[in-house]
């Protein structure tokens, strides 16, 4: 296997955007029963509005160069390629921090922190907070590119991320990840004990909820915001997890209409970007600005990595691998307005020693709420230098 690192730039051809045109053009529209809104699905209206604007507004060279203005890089770990932004700050002392986006996410995600995070100083902070940022692309998802082989769960995605991380150079070195990135961040905890100083979490959920039903008496102790956060949990379970279902049993099968619609595609990404924001009965664009929410799009349109992407759920369920035993790395958690995590269950395998509740934000909380965002992981961190 190559070690190797290569210099990464992307360089979208033009036809593949004139294709992606057509289609958005040729879209076949379904019916829809009248007065239901949200409640089965994207709105007709809604969604025909988007893609028009994506169809004829929407610049990708733009944001291409947006992209491209960030250090990228590839690799191969463990017969996967890797693609990864790798920002370096200019501050001599400033502590390694890999973060890790989720689904349905991308580097994208953390485009708004990047500036914060690796130079303080100029976005109103101290110095002595700055991180050199290593961003990796999923295996499986954008310029990753389709997974090779089966096996890819959560927990081998941490043991490449160890990998890359000594790759680099990085001994010593901090965590960050939401949604499944709070899966990966965690197990890289774990399997680089000795060098990952400390993992912080944010749209978490197993090892940080209740695993199974809650009883009457248990919920009588919680607080209003515990409350409010187990009702959140019941409600994505009995109305809000079908998207999940599909993707952890028949990813191939939902992968021919993602990856030969890119309306379909739009679709499946927005309908959670319009449930999981905050505030959550608003559109997306209340949350997370338009173009942005598109170039995270582009980035599974353009690669054709929707089923890849899927695949982690199914092999995340299927590996019977799930970690038990209590972590030791220290762990700070930050628990957005549209978050679920719950500190007592956390505490039964994580070892807690930051918490922050916050009654804003929603579970892209770098897009969202990257101020926020930023100010917890550096007061995690600060304490971990």
């Amino acid at each position: 296997m190559s070690e190797t690192i290569t210099p990464f730039r992307i360089d979208i051809p033009k036809a593949d955007l004139d294709e992606l045109r057509a289609r958005l053009s040729a879209t076949r529209w379904p019916a829809e029963l009248p007065g239901v809104g949200w409640s089965r699905g994207v709105p007709v209206a809604y969604l025909k509005d988007l893609t028009e604007y994506w169809r004829t507004s929407y610049d990708w060279r733009a944001h291409e160069a947006e992209l491209n203005a960030i250090p990228q890089f590839t690799t191969e770990i463990d017969g996967q390629n890797v693609h990864f932004l790798h920002v370096r700050s200019a501050e001599p002392d400033a502590m390694p921090l890999i973060l890790t986006h989720g689904w349905p996410g991308s580097v994208v995600e953390f485009s708004k922190v990047i500036g914060p995070l690796t130079d303080p100083a100029a976005h109103g902070g101290d110095a002595a907070d700055a991180f050199h940022l290593v961003i990796p692309s999923l295996p499986g998802f954008g310029f990753s590119g389709p997974t090779r082989e089966t096996g890819w769960n959560t927990g081998r995605v941490a043991a490449a991320w160890a990998e890359l991380m000594s790759r680099l150079g990085y001994r010593r070195y901090g965590a960050q990840g939401g949604d499944l990135g709070a899966f990966v961040a965690p197990e890289l905890g774990r399997a680089a004990a000795d060098r990952v100083v400390g993992v912080h979490v944010n749209a978490a959920t197993f090892g940080f909820i209740p695993f199974g039903d809650v009883t009457d008496e248990e919920r009588a102790t919680f607080t209003d915001a515990e409350r409010a956060r187990l009702d959140r949990r019941k409600n994505f379970q009995d109305d809000g997890r079908g998207y999940f279902e599909v993707q952890a049993t028949r990813p191939q099968t939902i992968s021919y209409a993602l990856n030969d619609s890119p309306v379909g595609q739009l679709a499946w990404i927005v309908e959670k970007f319009k449930e999981w924001t905050f505030p959550a009965a608003e559109l997306p664009e209340t949350a997370v600005d338009r173009d942005l929410l598109l170039t995270n799009v582009m980035l599974y349109w353009l690669t054709g990595t929707a089923g890849s992407a899927a695949q982690m759920y199914y092999e995340n369920m299927h590996s019977g691998t799930w970690h038990s035993e209590p972590a030791t790395t220290p762990t700070g958690v930050a628990v957005f307005a549209e978050d679920v995590a719950i500190r007592r269950y956390a505490e039964y395998s994580n070892n807690i020693t930051h918490w922050s509740d916050f009654d804003c934000g929603g579970h892209f909380a770098a897009m969202e709420a990257p101020d926020l965002l930023v100010a917890d992981v550096r007061k995690f961190f600060g304490a971990l230098r």
